[in-house]
C-alpha cells in the first residue's frame, strides 16, 4: 500500500473517508496563503542506538531453522513458506511471538486499533513480561486518533517504540495534524511503508499486511486481499539488518520525544473499545488455520472461524528451501532534501531491473499501477521481444484510493495498444469460485456478511513473478510513489515451488474474479470471464456515479508521482 498525499488514506477499506479528505486537503491549501500554520518537531532527546539479536542458533527458534534444513538436506540456507491465506498471516505471527526468546522487531506502516490488533499487542506485551525485548517501528502518519492506542505499549518494561518521519501537532485530528504541517509538505509525503515482523533474528514475515481487520478478514465494510511469505534462515538476518538501518536513523524519533508521559499514561489507562471486542471475540480453543490454496479470502463463505487461530505450528508447517535475496531501500530515500543520491538503488529499481530480463512473460499484482514514462519505456522495450506482461490491478470499485486509479487510468489505452494484457479486480467476489477466491477468513463479521457492503474485497498483494522461476513478494506497488517517495522491502526467492503456487492462486482469479480490459474500437470494454455470473461493461463496473466523478475531477490534474 502506498502512502499518498494526494490519496492519504489508503490503507483503509471505505473510499468515503477519501473523499472527505480530498476537500481538506483543498481547504488546506487555501488557508495556508493566509495562515502561517507552521509547527515543528521536538529534539529527540536521549536515543540510544541498538542492533538485532545476532546470534539466533542460540534460541529454540534458531534451533528449529536448523533442524529442519538438516531434516530437508537443502542446500540453500534460507527457506520460505507462502502466508496465502489470513488464518495463515495471522497464526504465524501469533506463533513468532510465543516462540520468541530474545527479540521481537516489528517495523510497519500502520497499525490499526481493533480487535485482530488487539489480539497481537496482547501477544508482545506477554512476550516483553517474560523478558523478549520488543522494538516497535512504525510510520508515524495514522497514529492519530485511536489508532494512537498501539503507544499504550510504550509504558511496558523491554518495549521500546519509535515513530519515523513524524509530524508535529495534536494526535487527536489527522486533519489539524496536517494544517500545522503544511509548511513541511515535501517532507511529509515521503513515509516507510516497509513491513517486518521478525523473531529473534531466525524467522521473519515480509510482505503487503498491514496490521488491522482489514487486513485479516475482518473488516466490517471490506477487506484487503493480501500475501505474506514467512522466511528462515539466512535471509532474516538481513532483514534484521535493514530494520536496525531504520531503527537507528536520526528519522526514528523515540515515542517518549513525541507523546508526554502524561498522554501515554492516559492512553495506558483508557479502556480501548477494541480491545473489549477483542476479549469478547476470542476463543481460546480457536481451531488453526491450514495453508489452502488461496490468496483472496472467500468473501461470501457462511463458515465462521474464530477470531484469533491458534498458532502455526512451526515445527511442521511445510518449508520450501531456495535461493533468496532481500531488496531494501535505504532510509536516505527519506530524508529531507534528498537529491536521491542518498537512495541509491531502490527497490522499484531493482523490480524493473528484474523484469527487464525477462525472456518469456511477466505477470504484475499490483493495487496501485501508476507506471510512468519510464515503465511505460520498459514495457515497450519487453513487448518488443516478445514477453508477455499481465497486469492485475483494482478496479475502480475494488480501489481503496480513487486517485491512484486516476493515474492508472490515463495509460490503460496506451498499454492496450501495445500488447499489455490488463486485468481489473472485481469488488463483489460473489460468484467466484477457487483459486484466490476460497480462502478462508479469519473472523465471523464478514464471512457472514453482517454489514452491509461486506462482501467488498480490495486488492493489496504485491507480487511479480519472472518467467515462472522467479517471485518477488513485498511491500512495494509498481508505481512513482514507490519508486521515488515511499521506502519499501521485498524478497526475491528463485523458487519453482513457491511459484507454481503463487501463479495457480493469481491465474484462478484472472480466469474468474476479474474483468479482462480489451479495446473495441478505440473504447475501452470491461470484459466478464466465460460462465460468470457478472457481465461485461463498457463503463468502470460496479463504480457509483460519485467516485466515476471523483476519478474525473482528480484525473487531468494530479501529478502521477503524487498518487
Amino acid at each position: 500500500m502506498t502512502s499518498q498525499s494526494a490519496s492519504i488514506c489508503q490503507g483503509h477499506p471505505n473510499p468515503a473517508p477519501f473523499i472527505g479528505l480530498v476537500w481538506s486537503w483543498l481547504l488546506i491549501i487555501l488557508l495556508s496563503g493566509s495562515t502561517a500554520a507552521c509547527a515543528s518537531l521536538p529534539a529527540q532527546g536521549e536515543r540510544i542506538a541498538s542492533k538485532a539479536f545476532s546470534a539466533p542458533e542460540q534460541t529454540k527458534l534458531g534451533q528449529l531453522v536448523q533442524q529442519r534444513r538438516a531434516q530437508a538436506r537443502a542446500r540453500s540456507d534460507s527457506g520460505f513458506v507462502l502466508l496465502d491465506t489470513v488464518g495463515t498471516a495471522y497464526s504465524s505471527r501469533l506463533a513468532l511471538m510465543a516462540s520468541a526468546q530474545r527479540s521481537l522487531d516489528l517495523q510497519y506502516y500502520a497499525i490499526h486499533a481493533d480487535a485482530s490488533t488487539e489480539t497481537l499487542l496482547q501477544g508482545l506485551r506477554d512476550a516483553a513480561r517474560r523478558g523478549v525485548r520488543v522494538r516497535l517501528l512504525i510510520d508515524d502518519f495514522n497514529i492519530v486518533g485511536k489508532d494512537a492506542q498501539v503507544l499504550r505499549l510504550a509504558v511496558e518494561p523491554n518495549v521500546e517504540i519509535r515513530l519515523f518521519n513524524p509530524l508535529p501537532g495534536s494526535r487527536s485530528s489527522m486533519l489539524g495534524r496536517l494544517f500545522t504541517s503544511i509548511h513541511d509538505i515535501d517532507r511529509i509525503q515521503k513515509r516507510m511503508h516497509n513491513k517486518l515482523f521478525i523473531a529473534d533474528s531466525a524467522m521473519g514475515i515480509v510482505g503487503s499486511r498491514n496490521l488491522g481487520d482489514a487486513y485479516f478478514g475482518t473488516g466490517e465494510l471490506s477487506n484487503f486481499v493480501d500475501l505474506d511469505v514467512l522466511a528462515v534462515g539466512r535471509v532474516v538476518k538481513d532483514m534484521s539488518a535493514s530494520f536496525d538501518r531504520y531503527w537507528n536513523n536520526d528519522l526514528a524519533y523515540p515515542v517518549e520525544s513525541l507523546v508526554s508521559a502524561k498522554e501515554l499514561d492516559a492512553l495506558r489507562t483508557k479502556p480501548s473499545t477494541a480491545g473489549d471486542v477483542a476479549r469478547q471475540s476470542l476463543k481460546p480453543t480457536a481451531p488453526q488455520a491450514t495453508a489452502s490454496a488461496a490468496i483472496l479470502p472467500d468473501l461470501t463463505s457462511t463458515v465462521a472461524l474464530s477470531v484469533g487461530p491458534a498458532p502455526m505450528d512451526l515445527s511442521t508447517v511445510p518449508v520450501i528451501w531456495a535461493p533468496s535475496l532481500l531488496l531494501e531501500d535505504k532510509p536516505g530515500k527519506i530524508e529531507p532534501d534528498d537529491d536521491e543520491v542518498q537512495a541509491g538503488d531502490t527497490v522499484v529499481d531493482g523490480l524493473l531491473h528484474l523484469m527487464e530480463q525477462a525472456r518469456r512473460d511477466v505477470l504484475i499484482i499490483s493495487p496501485y499501477f501508476v507506471p510512468g514514462d519510464a515503465i511505460m519505456g520498459l514495457f515497450e522495450r519487453m513487448r518488443s521481444k516478445g514477453v508477455r506482461i499481465r497486469v492485475l490491478t483494482n478496479s475502480l470499485a475494488s480501489n481503496d484510493a480513487p486517485a491512484a486509479h486516476a493515474g492508472y487510468a490515463r495509460y490503460r489505452h496506451a498499454l492496450l495498444a501495445m500488447g499489455v494484457e490488463l486485468f481489473e479486480m472485481r469488488a463483489d467476489q460473489k460468484g467466484t469460485v477457487g483459486g484466490m477466491g476460497s480462502g478462508r477468513l479469519l473472523g465471523s463479521r464478514s464471512a457472514v456478511g453482517s454489514a452491509p457492503g461486506a462482501s467488498r474485497a480490495s486488492l493489496h498483494t504485491k507480487l511479480v513473478i519472472v518467467d515462472q522461476g522467479l517471485a518477488v513478494i513485498g511491500s512495494m506497488n509498481l508505481d512513482l510513489r514507490s519508486q521515488l517517495k515511499n521506502s519499501e522491502v521485498a524478497l526475491v526467492i528463485r523458487s519453482s515451488a513457491i511459484v507454481r503456487e503463487a501463479t495457480r492462486q493469481a491465474q484462478a482469479t484472472l480466469d474468474q474474479g476479474a474483468y479482462r480490459l480489451v479495446l473495441e474500437k478505440d473504447h475501452l470494454v470491461w470484459r466478464a470471464p466465460p460462465g460468470a455470473a457478472f457481465k461485461d461493461a463498457r463503463s468502470e463496473p460496479e463504480a457509483s456515479a460519485t467516485l466515476k466523478l471523483l476519478v474525473w475531477l482528480i484525473g487531468p490534474f494530479a501529478p502521477d508521482e503524487m498518487l
